[in-house]
């Protein structure tokens, strides 16, 4: 229960776009102009009245922008908007407004519980191989014994997940939305940025507050880093099929004898 308590919560720990301004001024956007990786970047910081808090997006990038494939046209939805944008849809599967916008707060939750993933699974291999734990194995984690059954313990895994993925569902039907107070309904502090809620909370170290430039960057990397984490992650599945090993144990033996400890060998002794 506390994995499903912990893992609700950094599900959604994120950073935020919002910082502290004078609420009487209005601006309708300071534009700027910034290298990053050798390449142009225009970003608009957009003002929206929320209290004393504004939030910045990115405005479309222009056509020289990084791309997947150097040389390549991006479709016309992908104007590098949203972080870790590379112009890559071969199948055109976000040319729906509606159905790009589940697909970027999909794949960010996802990146997220990878990222999560990951981490659970090199840590405690890590601590067992430093003496700390004894006899961990990620892959039949599942079949131990814990302070409750493995049904009560799913039930209860759900329930919390429904609640949190109940609130990203609403936040990302009417944004802001999961902000209202019951209580005080005319209380009202939306905030656009869905999957980025900030706050004491969220961005405890205020990484995200300040210009649109270094808030996209950041945002960036997490996709970057959530991308290689699911990739990492189904690596380690096929490794514990395959070689019922843990990924550390593989990696170890890949740098001792590369020749005949690679993944074609994996293959071909099955």
């Amino acid at each position: 229960m506390a994995f499903a308590i912990a893992s609700a919560l950094t599900s959604t720990l994120t950073l935020s776009t919002s910082r502290v301004q004078n609420p009487t001024q209005r601006r309708p956007h300071v534009a700027s102009t910034s290298s990053t990786g050798g390449r142009l970047m225009r970003e608009r910081l957009v003002v929206v009245r929320a209290g004393k808090e504004v939030s910045s997006v990115c405005e479309p990038l222009p056509p020289d922008r990084p791309l997947w494939f150097p040389g390549s046209s991006p479709p016309e939805w992908l104007d590098g908007s949203l972080p870790g944008d590379f112009g890559f849809d071969p199948l055109g599967l976000g040319s729906d407004p509606d159905t790009l916008k589940w697909f970027a707060q999909a794949e960010l939750i996802h990146s997220r519980w990878a990222m999560l993933a990951v981490t659970g699974i090199i840590i405690p291999e890590c601590l067992e191989r430093l003496g700390f734990i004894e006899n961990f194995s990620w892959y039949d984690a599942g079949s131990r014994e814990y302070f409750a059954d493995s049904t009560t313990l799913f039930v209860a895994q759900m329930v919390l997940m429904g609640w949190a993925e109940g609130r990203r569902w609403a936040d990302l039907i009417k944004p802001g939305s999961v902000d209202i107070e019951p209580k005080y309904p005319h209380k009202v502090n939306p905030k656009p940025d869905v999957g980025y809620p900030g706050g004491l909370w969220f961005d405890f170290m205020m990484w995200g507050r300040g210009s649109p430039e270094p808030v996209m960057v950041l945002r960036t990397k997490e996709i970057k880093n959530g991308r290689l984490a699911m990739l990492a992650f189904l690596g380690f599945c096929f490794q514990a099929t395959y070689t019922s090993q843990d990924p550390i144990e593989n990696l170890m033996a890949h740098l001792a004898d590369p020749g005949h400890c690679n993944v074609f060998s994996a293959f071909t002794s099955h």
